[in-house]
């Protein structure tokens, strides 16, 4: 016999069936309202994320007018917006955090150049026509560079086993002190020029100060006086070779006055020279200078000037190389149109590696200076490793 259902007085079936279709109905109704609300987070993150990707290709598809103020590591945007506006507060951060720019001369008001820019000053001033490409470049953190010259020998004598040797000579030094003088250039801009972004002015900046470096520069090694710049090689007294000694700058006459000759005297000069310094030896001249010795010929008829083998080799005089240096004298009467040595021990250049920049927006308004120094010396070490040629009779 069947048992009645069980039901309440709202109709509820109240029955263990009843029940669980009741749980099963409603279980059922709560996984389709979370399956609709995560559909539609599902669809809103999709949305931003579709937002997103068209900003970032539309940012990427967009010139970049400039980012030079903007771009790079920290010490480079600092120094950029120094010498933009004069904001100094990221160089003091960067200073006091121990980064690139490490130190800061604050009782200058100037800082120090960052490193890209520095570098880029210290090769445009490595390829410039100057003796510095040849000669001996040493980095100093003091005031001056003292280079000690042994000007004697310790003497030797033979001796044998019956009698005692005798005393020696002892060799001589001389100190040569080369102090380092202050080398400055002040290039201007304009402040609406500064605030072009698209203006890449750390690149203008190092192209300005390397050019008037390497001007002054160039000129102080050959004819500096010694005076608040570096003394230099054409500064010193000349005298006759036949006579030369220690303090002086030897020459060698060329017979004919105002001019080099058939090309004996270029021998002369040769070998004028000792021969621990010609293995090394470079003759130094400027451009009218070499275009007269390019003509000279020996007694077969071939050019005692021959040019570089390879690209960028310097051309050869008599198998020695020749820089072009346009501070050298032209030929003419009684002048020194060319040295030959070896410069690498007979001329050296002291330098601090420390360049500065001081901004200064308030002297030449509407436009704003940087003042840029450099301190840097230079004079003959070795006397007997330069000779020069003179356009004289004797």
């Amino acid at each position: 016999m069947n048992r009645p259902e069980r039901t309440s007085r709202t109709g509820e079936d109240l029955s263990p069936a009843g029940q669980v279709g009741a749980a099963m109905a409603g279980l059922t109704a709560d996984i389709k309202a979370m399956r609709a609300d995560l559909h539609a987070k599902l669809d809103n993150h999709e949305e931003r994320l579709t937002m997103l990707d068209t900003k970032t290709s539309l940012a990427a598809a967009r010139p970049a007018l400039g980012t030079t103020a903007d771009a790079g590591p920290p010490h480079r945007k600092a120094f950029g917006a120094y010498l933009r506006s004069g904001d100094d507060d990221g160089l003091r951060g960067l200073v006091l955090e121990g980064k690139a720019l490490s130190t800061a001369v604050a009782a200058d008001g100037g800082y120090l150049v960052d490193p890209v820019t520095s570098e880029t000053v210290k090769s445009v001033l490595e390829s410039a026509a100057s003796i510095r490409a040849i000669a001996a470049v040493v980095t100093v953190e003091a005031s001056s560079f003292d280079v000690l010259v042994d000007q004697g020998d310790t003497g030797a004598g033979w001796s044998d086993e019956v009698n005692d040797p005798g005393e020696s000579e002892t060799p001589t030094i001389d100190r040569i002190q080369i102090k380092l003088h202050e080398l400055s250039a002040m290039p201007k801009a304009s402040q609406r020029l500064l605030d072009d972004v698209a203006f890449d002015l750390e690149a203008w900046l190092a192209g300005r100060i390397a050019d008037r470096f390497a001007r002054a520069e160039a000129a102080a090694f050959l004819t500096g006086d010694g005076i608040d710049k570096p003394m230099g090689i054409l500064s010193h007294d000349m005298v006759d070779n036949e006579i030369w000694e220690w303090g002086n700058i030897g020459y060698v006459p060329s017979g004919i006055a105002g001019a080099v000759g058939d090309g004996d005297a270029i021998i002369d000069l040769v070998y004028a020279l000792g021969a621990e310094y010609r293995a090394k030896g470079a003759f130094v001249m400027n451009s009218k200078t070499a275009g007269a010795l390019r003509k000279l010929k020996d007694a077969d008829g071939r050019h005692l000037w021959s040019d570089g083998l390879a690209a960028g080799q310097p051309a050869r005089l008599m198998g020695y190389p020749v820089l072009i240096a346009e501070d050298m004298p032209d030929i003419a009467a009684d002048s020194t149109p060319i040295a030959f040595g070896d410069f690498g021990a007979g001329y050296t250049i002291a330098e601090r590696p420390d360049l500065r920049v001081l901004r200064d927006p308030y002297s030449a308004k509407p436009h704003v200076l940087f003042y840029a120094t450099k301190r840097v010396g230079g004079d003959v070490s070795d006397f007997a490793a330069i000779k020069l040629l003179r356009c004289a009779m004797s």
